[in-house]
């Protein structure tokens, strides 16, 4: 599996071309909750005082995503905003806030961030979650901060997160942790 990395982690980071020219700065994640993926970003002007642009860069534009900077061909692969929040949960739903539910009906917690793939795919492989109550059995079950695998059951309507309820057997505490819970949770059967 390629690197993770936490949405809200990009939220400022550089937008930059392969010529070394810096475009603008990531604002906002735009997250297409039936596909499952990215959809893109909205952007703001370099700089403290910068506003939001009127261009967005789609996912497909993303030459990659590094640990510094998101980098594009060129600055004319920036597109209208609409490239980006155009589809129906990216236009409509919230991820970040919602309840997370299994299919089962039980509620596990509420979606802080969501966890993408770096590199190039734009796969939205998990949640964080602030947990109900700790997913798995054991001592100190307490409301904390978890990573839970996406599946493929996955529905996304603004309020609600639906997982698959086996998914909550592979709750990892930190991002580091959760590239082998999630591929652990892939070879039981379940494809994002």
């Amino acid at each position: 599996m390629s690197e993770l990395t936490a949405a809200r982690s990009l939220g400022g980071r550089p937008v930059v071309t392969l010529g070394g020219d810096a475009v603008a700065q990531i604002k906002d994640t735009v997250f297409d909750g039936p596909a499952g993926r990215v959809t893109g970003f909205t952007l703001s002007g370099r700089g403290l005082l910068a506003g939001p642009l009127k261009q967005s860069l789609p996912w497909s534009a993303v030459h990659s995503v590094g640990h510094d900077a998101v980098m594009i061909r060129s600055r004319e692969v920036l597109a209208e905003p609409a490239a980006v929040v155009a589809r129906g949960e990216a236009a409509h739903g919230r991820v970040v806030g919602a309840k997370v539910l299994t299919d089962a009906g039980t509620e596990v917690g509420t979606v802080l961030d969501l966890v993408v793939e770096a590199g190039t795919s734009g796969r939205v492989v998990g949640f964080r979650i602030a947990a109900r109550e700790t997913p798995r059995s054991g001592p100190g079950r307490r409301r904390r901060k978890v990573f839970v695998p996406r599946g493929e059951t996955l529905a996304v309507s603004g309020q609600a997160l639906v997982i698959p309820a086996d998914a909550t057997r592979f709750v990892a505490d930190d991002l580091a942790g959760f590239a082998a819970q999630v591929d652990a949770f892939h070879a039981t059967g379940e494809t994002p």
